[in-house]
């Protein structure tokens, strides 16, 4: 599949995760009496992989994160040469899906509790007020089990056709587990997407949710690959 296509893939896939998983939790997780809340957004993140993983797996891989570009190749199973051009086109798509959310919505930040525009944050930007040491390590840790996860079910052994499943609601439990404390990130794109239009601390704060993920991501690769042994994996 000619490299064009399968960015062109990557950054429709990465416009999905950010306008489904930000958008449910921009605009319906604080509806008055109907809201769908913490474990909401946590499923509509997890279904627009799932979702995403079955349309566009074939094309490129679904990767939709550059901390999984990055996961991908430290686990030998992404060319280097093409690592760039993914993560282009996932920031792009992430950015014009926080584009669409903001004209969407952005008259309704600061009301009905949108002040962070589905922002990841820590301190001040943390839905709990957790700190930036237990931001770093829930990152870090979060995203190193994603991409064993996503390692293990796509490796040649692993049964085939259910990854999207099993990585689809890895990435809801995730979500389940961190959203009180950085309102999850996991993937610099989806932070980065609405960071640009949230409030002034997000941009300040997005260094950590570059940095974190992308260490969760590089440490998970050689380990998924000790685990495996030398061949194990495609």
């Amino acid at each position: 599949m000619p490299l064009s296509r399968r960015v062109a893939a990557e950054t429709l896939g990465t416009f999905w995760l950010v306008l489904g998983g930000c958008g449910s939790a921009i605009l319906a997780a604080g509806v008055p009496d109907a809201g769908i809340g913490f474990a909401g957004v946590a499923l509509a993140f997890g279904l627009t992989v799932l979702t995403m993983a079955y349309a566009i797996g074939h094309i490129s891989g679904c990767h939709l994160n550059p901390a999984v570009t990055i996961g991908l190749w430290a686990g030998k199973r992404f060319p280097a040469k093409d690592i760039f051009p993914y993560i282009v086109g996932q920031v792009i798509g992430a950015i014009v899906a926080g584009l669409v959310l903001f004209i969407i919505a952005g008259n309704t930040v600061g009301k009905n509790g949108m002040a962070t525009f589905a922002c990841n944050g820590y301190r001040e930007g943390s839905p709990c007020g957790y700190g930036l040491r237990a931001g770093l390590l829930v990152e870090v840790v979060m995203t190193f089990i994603f991409l064993i996860v996503i390692l293990g079910a796509t490796d040649k052994r692993a049964p085939a056709g259910f990854a999207p499943i099993a990585i689809g609601l890895c990435l809801t439990l995730i979500h389940l587990i961190s959203i009180p404390v950085t309102n999850t990130s996991v993937n610099p794109a989806r932070s980065t997407g609405v960071a640009l239009f949230g409030p002034a601390w997000a941009t300040s704060q997005l260094w950590l949710f570059w940095v974190a993920p992308i260490i969760g991501a590089a440490i998970a690769g050689p380990i998924y690959r000790m685990v495996a042994g030398d061949g194990e994996t495609k």
